[in-house]
């Protein structure tokens, strides 16, 4: 007898159910139902059931067309470059200029900027340092999936907290977080102040600012270190250029 699942899609064993009073069985029996439901039906899968955080029985589900595929059709690798930076110290321009510099080169890649990801899918987070956190592991799962669909991902926040972009490296295959700290001087910073905002830290205005009153932990083993001493700066361009090439060093511009 052929069998009919377009009525149990997304129904799981009640829609079973309903392929087998196609079948003249109006009356099963309830254990029967469930065990042929999930001997037929789910087959191996039950076996590969899954609780992450608060989800439960939950299965990985594998497609026939992979990062490989991808990476092939892209001609490049997928990859999370990570910039992090005090406010002020030219994240998101670096991000601009890298962006524009690598699609000149016919490359894609996607910008995850702090401010812009907070105008919608983490809008409901504060500056708090639980949220903070939060905010932190949102993006690093994000950039995770744009890696895995073969997308140069540049993700560009403060990202304070050293233990929180390690959680975010580890999300990801070795070598394939490439971690940018632009090393620019709290004074230097403050004096651009582009959005007001350390303005607003001193006068007591806004709490819990990274470089006042809350802590910025540089990173120890960053792949790539941008500094700035002085009054001697890069140019957007020319930062763009160093990390472009360590991106063509480890072959990242090419499947």
């Amino acid at each position: 007898m052929r069998l009919d699942c377009s009525t149990m899609k997304g129904e799981g064993v009640w829609g079973f159910r309903s392929m087998l009073r196609q079948w003249g069985i109006m009356q099963p029996v309830p254990f029967l139902v469930s065990d042929i439901y999930k001997k037929i039906l789910l087959g191996k899968d039950i076996r590969h059931m899954s609780t992450i955080g608060k989800s439960t029985n939950i299965v990985w589900h594998k497609c026939t067309v992979d990062k490989l595929d991808r990476q092939e059709l892209l001609q490049q690798k997928g990859c999370v470059i990570w910039i992090t930076g005090l406010s002020g110290s030219g994240k998101s321009t670096l991000a601009c200029a890298l962006s524009r510099a690598l699609h000149l080169r016919g490359k894609l890649a996607y910008i995850l900027d702090g401010d812009n990801i907070r105008h919608g899918l983490n809008s409901d987070l504060s500056f708090k340092a639980e949220d903070r956190a939060e905010n932190i592991r949102r993006i690093g799962e994000v950039a995770k999936l744009f890696a895995d669909a073969g997308i140069i991902c540049i993700a560009s926040l403060i990202s304070p907290y050293r233990k929180d972009r390690e959680a975010c490296r580890s999300l990801l295959p070795e070598g394939d977080f490439i971690e940018v700290f632009l090393d620019v001087p709290l004074q230097v910073c403050e004096s651009r102040d582009p959005k007001g905002l350390y303005k607003l830290a001193r006068a007591g205005k806004i709490k819990g600012f990274t470089g006042i009153d809350d802590p910025y932990e540089s990173p120890i083993n960053c792949e790539i270190a941008l500094q700035q001493k002085g009054k001697d700066c890069l140019s957007p361009s020319d930062m763009a250029e160093t990390v472009i090439s360590y991106l063509e060093e480890k072959g990242y511009l090419q499947a």
